[in-house]
This record gives C-alpha cells, structure tokens and sequence, in this order.
C-alpha cells in the first residue's frame, strides 16, 4: 500500500480550467472519498491520479515517487468504474486472472490470487459462471475482485455502485468497507451519494468547481462545515437556510433568543435540529405543506408565516405525530447546531447560550 500526495494540481481543457490548484496528502491505508455536484472535477481527479488523464501542472506523489510522466499500468493503482467491464465471453475466474496473465505472473501465483481474492468476496461458488449468469452486485464484485487479484498500491473507485439498485448498493458497500479494513488499503472512492460519503471512509474531500471546499471526517464535516457550500451539501437531508440582517433572522415574526453575528447574512439548521414546541417558545411557526414518510422517521415540509412558497422550512423526526398537511407548528431549534454565514458564505463562530 501507499501513501498519496498532489501538490497544486491543475488541468485544463484550453481555456477552461476544470481543477484548480489542488493540494492533498492521503496516508498509507486511508480510505479517502471524493464527493461534489456533477461536474465539479472529481472523476477528472481521480483519472489524473490513475495517469488516465494528463496533468496541466503540479506534481503526483505515490510513495514518494514523482508519477506525473509515469504510464498508468506502471504505476502500482488498480481502478473499479461505474460500468463492471467484464469479458462476457470469459468466466468469473478468468476475468479476475486475465490482467495478471497478460502480464506475465506465473501460473500459481495468479491461481493465489484469484483463490484469495474470490474468498474474501464470497465469489468462490460462482467462479466458473460467465457474467451474464451474475446479478449486478456479483458483477461488480467480479470488477473489484480484479483490481485485488493486482495488489495494487492504490485502489480507485469511480462511482462504482450507481448502476446497483438500493438494497444491492447497501449491501455491497458494507463489502467494501470490510474489503478496507482486511487489506488495510489505501482506497480513494468517487460518488455522489452521501450515504456512501459518510459511512465508508476516514475523511470526506469536498470539490466544488474543481477547487477543495474542505477536508475532514465525516462527523466534522457535518457538525463545522468551513461554509454554507459543504453544509448544504454534507448531510441526509438538506439544511435550512434563512436570511438575516443586524443578528436576526429578517422574516417577519420570526424571533430568536438571542443575537447572531454582525456579519451573518444567512443562519442555517438542519431538519433533524428542529422540533415542535408550545407557540409561546417558538423560534418560528408555519403550515405543514408535504409530508414524506420513511417509515423510522418522517421528513415534514413547513411553509412558514410571512416567507415565499419556495423557502420551505424541513423538519426531520422520528415522531409521526408533528402534524398532518394544513396543521399549524410552531418550531424551535437546538442552538448548538446552528450555524451563522456571512455573505460570501463563510462560517461565522460565535457564543452558542
């Protein structure tokens, strides 16, 4: 395994510049992921880290080793992508064998290999199967199988459970997680989903415009996000944001127990921090317009006194008994986990009574 390291790197496709100047150390054994909107150059990174795509500029570190002009089979990483890529003419075992062989590995080790790697994901009963006698969660066990049999460096993953459906992508990325923890691998992921974001990996970077928003673990990301961007997008559900002037929040009739910053111009609450309280203690009050059950919990939307219909305030519970559509709330939020920005959408610190 491997440790990671970019320094300022950049690409460029003529004039537009689609990775700003990015600086990242990833340690020996981390499982890091990339997570942003579409288009904000994380696929981009993680194919210029695999020397798929050419670096405009900066510098690649794998082991301490300059890899910017290095071919990509020459440089120890393994890659699992979206689609599986298997050889539908070719059995699970000789699709896991086929990169070893051609390279020349002899005949036992590569049999090793497959051995091992079809073990650890529970493939051994299905190696003499083609693809097409696989569901799409063996499949891709099949394509990750054939990045272990490698025993690469590094381990990329470009968003590879997206064309699973939702228990099968649950299910294999618990494998993924116990996959990590057995090889202790260095292991860097792409996705979009925030569930795979902040459930496999020790930190989350955050791409926005092909620039770094932040880096942490997921539990830092979520409770001090550097801005108004990574807590917007870090988080189950998305957070409430509510404008402000002179400290207090600018909606009519909306009252807080105390003052915000100078400089916020937005406040911002997740769902899951506001609960339903007597009218005589409420921040905020509103009608219930939607109301999303999920079964454990219940996401209610709020349209709130004296605010436009499209600035709908979410609560996220797991009492089904806020309120039915057309009920009146009034609400309050846990002061601890609110968070003040200012106009360029900075976090602002301030004394949380």
């Amino acid at each position: 395994m491997a440790d990671l390291v970019l320094k300022n790197v950049e690409k460029s496709y003529g004039p537009i510049k689609v990775i700003q100047g990015i600086s990242l150390d990833i340690k020996n054994g981390e499982f890091i992921v990339f997570v942003g909107p579409s288009g904000c150059g994380k696929s981009t990174l993680l194919r210029m880290i695999a020397g798929l795509e050419d670096i405009t500029s900066g510098e690649v570190f794998i082991d301490g080793q300059l890899v910017n002009s290095v071919p990509a089979p020459k440089r120890g990483i393994s890659m699992v992508f979206q689609s599986y890529a298997l050889y539908p003419h070719m059995t699970v075992r000789q699709n896991m064998s086929f990169g070893l062989e051609v390279s020349g590995a002899p005949k036992d080790l590569v049999t090793e290999r497959v051995a091992d790697a079809a073990e650890i994901l529970q493939l051994v009963p299905y190696l003499d199967r083609l693809p097409k006698a696989l569901s799409g969660g063996q499949r891709q066990r099949v394509a990750i199988g054939r990045a272990i049999v490698r025993e690469p460096k590094i381990f990329l993953f470009d968003e590879p459970l997206s064309n699973l459906d939702t228990a099968l992508r649950g299910q294999t990325r618990v494998e993924i997680a116990r996959l990590h923890a057995r090889l202790d691998a260095t292991m860097i992921y792409v996705t979009h989903d925030q569930t795979e974001a902040m459930t496999l990996v020790d930190r989350i970077v955050v791409l926005n415009e092909g620039k770094i928003e932040q880096v942490g673990t997921p539990l830092e990301l979520y409770q001090t996000p550097n801005n108004a961007f990574v807590a917007a997008f870090i988080g189950g559900q998305a957070m409430n944001f509510l404008p402000v002037e002179n400290g207090q929040i600018t909606l009519e009739g909306v009252k807080l127990p105390f003052l915000l910053p100078q400089d916020t111009k937005t406040v911002g609450i997740r769902p899951e921090h506001l609960t339903r309280v007597p009218d005589g203690e409420r921040w905020l009050s509103g009608v219930v317009d939607v109301v999303e059950e999920f079964g454990e919990s219940v996401l209610y939307h709020i349209i709130m006194d004296n605010a436009p219909a499209d600035m709908p305030l979410m609560i996220f519970k797991s009492d089904h008994n806020i309120g039915e559509k057309g009920s009146r709330v009034s609400l309050s939020g846990d002061v601890k986990n609110l968070h003040a920005f200012d106009a360029d959408g900075g976090s602002l610190k301030f004394d949380k009574l």
